[in-house]
């Protein structure tokens, strides 16, 4: 079954610089994450939504997802968040279902 790790990032104080990092530096680096499926990233519309972007990374597996994280890529993404997510990140992670 499908393992994915969700990313829910708040409310940068500054979103400029919060775009060009995640869109420079970590969203290429995340992308390199062994044994990644898919990965996408919105950026939810409207009136202040809830969170600022939200990512949505999928494994083949929570073995795969384990083994991305333990890699350097996976300690690099991690320490990487320091960066630009000052204003917190909530990660949720599990197993996915496909629904449709």
């Amino acid at each position: 079954m499908a393992y994915q790790l969700i990313a829910l990032y708040h409310h940068p104080e500054d979103p400029a610089a919060f775009d060009k990092h995640y869109d420079e530096v970590h969203a290429p680096l995340a992308a390199r994450l062994p044994g990644l499926r898919s990965y996408t990233a919105s950026r939810p519309a409207g009136k202040q939504p809830a969170y600022y972007l939200a990512a949505v990374l999928t494994f083949d597996d929570e073995a795969a997802f384990n083994a991305a994280m333990a890699s350097d890529v996976g300690k690099e993404a991690v320490a990487d968040l320091g960066n630009f997510a000052g204003a917190g990140v909530t990660m949720l992670t599990g197993p996915a279902e496909t629904v449709v």
